[in-house]
């Protein structure tokens, strides 16, 4: 589900990173299948997980994640179309970025450096974005076989009820009507603009 670009080395976490101020995206995909691609910079690269539904502010919503591959940190302003023949094939926007700061702690109160929250597979963190705002976490409730692609990894998105939390309205977007936060426009806008259609399916 994630978009074209190569897997990269991930550097030692840094002491200026652990202070928080890191970078994310979400970006829309028109893929084989519509999704969202939710990327959080860590260790040097943007880790990405496939949210078939999209993040939601509305702590009722748990939105299933799928981990995909790392990207460079350059993807996260990537909008465009990815060409058919190449993997990730599709239109691609930029619907939120922003930057994020890790909130994990141990049982002792302690900070735990986010990469290795996410190791754990519980990783808590506090988003300020153009779109989303506020406390959201990262859990992992199936861990993958390689063996067996019936069963890959997957986690939960969940927003905490903070005061950006919305209670009274859907907390997602609709992909076809969202628009970028960086030019503001949207998929069907992107697509013709370099001379390409919608997938419708």
């Amino acid at each position: 589900m994630g978009g074209q670009g190569p897997a990269a080395s991930r550097r030692k976490e840094s002491a200026v990173n652990s202070d928080g101020g890191r970078r994310f995206v979400v970006q829309i995909h028109d893929a084989r299948r519509m999704h969202f691609d939710f990327r959080l910079e860590v260790d040097g690269v943007l880790r990405s997980w496939a949210v078939p539904r999209g993040p939601s502010d509305n702590p009722r919503d748990k939105r299933l994640a799928v981990p995909t591959e790392d990207h460079p940190l350059e993807y996260r302003e990537f909008e465009g179309v990815i060409p058919r023949d190449e993997q990730g094939s599709g239109t691609v926007i930029v619907w939120d970025q922003g930057t994020y700061r890790p909130l994990s702690h141990d049982p002792g109160g302690a900070p735990v450096p986010f990469a290795a929250s996410l190791e754990r597979g519980h990783a808590t963190f506090w988003l300020d974005g153009a779109k989303l705002h506020g406390e959201f976490t990262l859990t992992r409730f199936q861990v993958g076989d390689g063996g067996d692609s019936r069963a890959p990894e997957a986690w939960l998105l969940i927003k905490a009820n903070d005061r950006q939390a919305v209670h009274d309205r859907p907390g997602s977007p609709d992909p076809y009507h969202a628009r970028s936060a960086r030019t503001g426009r949207t998929l069907h806008q992107v697509a013709t603009a370099e001379g390409h259609g919608l997938r419708t399916g």
